[in-house]
């Protein structure tokens, strides 16, 4: 695996940082490429995120993680939904027409807000993915699992793999196995025994990080593979 930095613009003013992890004997004709975006309160260096990308490029997928904006520059706040949908149709871009590496079959991953963000594009026709993974789906508010932010959701067609913690806040998984049986696309879920949001598990558990993560990634490579 080659593992390179990339810059990539955005506009004449600013550019984002991203990883490109190239498998070996990758061939641009018949290569599959796997973007992944991070969630709000971390960036593309966030330690899940960097094992997912090695592990997924390892098992032959090409891969690029990049940074929103906001994280490129520093800040706490996430941009705007509209800078989001930019930066991530860009990002697309990019892969998509790289000169030596560029492959239309991509799939669209995703940690929380950049998985949200991603779900909500694919719904309004903004990002051509060939499937969307979710590793931790901020489904609602923080202790309001009555409110799913869900009908986006429902618009999505090509198959989504979920993964929830038991523990999550803003995925209870009740509400969440409610939306999944109306969905329209064809899904699957894996479920992580006492994780949070970040999959940190409570001190009950008898699972290390390390198999969480290896968890999440040998079900990504399994689901990718039918």
């Amino acid at each position: 695996m080659i593992r390179t930095h990339v810059t990539i613009p955005i506009d004449e003013h600013d550019h984002v940082s991203g990883i490109l992890s190239v498998p070996d004997g990758y061939r641009k004709a018949t290569g599959r490429g796997i973007i992944i975006s991070h969630g709000a309160g971390n960036d593309m260096d966030n330690p899940m995120i960097v094992y997912l990308a090695d592990g997924l490029a390892s098992a032959g997928y090409l891969t690029l993680r990049f940074n929103f904006l906001y994280r490129e520059k520093g800040k706490k706040t996430p941009d705007s939904q509209s800078t989001l949908v930019y930066v991530w149709q860009v990002v697309y871009r990019y892969l998509k027409d790289h000169p030596e590496y560029g492959t239309g079959k991509i799939i669209a991953a995703g940690k929380s807000m950049g998985g949200r963000v991603a779900a909500q594009m694919t719904a309004d026709g903004l990002l051509p993915a060939e499937r969307l993974i979710f590793w931790g789906y901020p489904l609602h508010a923080p202790g309001k699992p009555d409110q799913p932010r869900d009908s986006h959701l429902y618009m999505i067609t090509i198959p989504m793999l979920f993964f929830a913690g038991t523990r999550d806040a803003l995925c209870d998984l009740g509400t969440l196995k409610k939306v999944l049986c109306r969905l329209e696309g064809s899904w699957d879920l894996d479920v992580i025994d006492g994780g949070d949001h970040s999959f940190d598990l409570s001190k009950s558990s008898e699972l290390s990080r390390q198999e969480v993560y290896d968890q999440i990634l040998n079900k990504t490579i399994e689901w990718l593979g039918h």
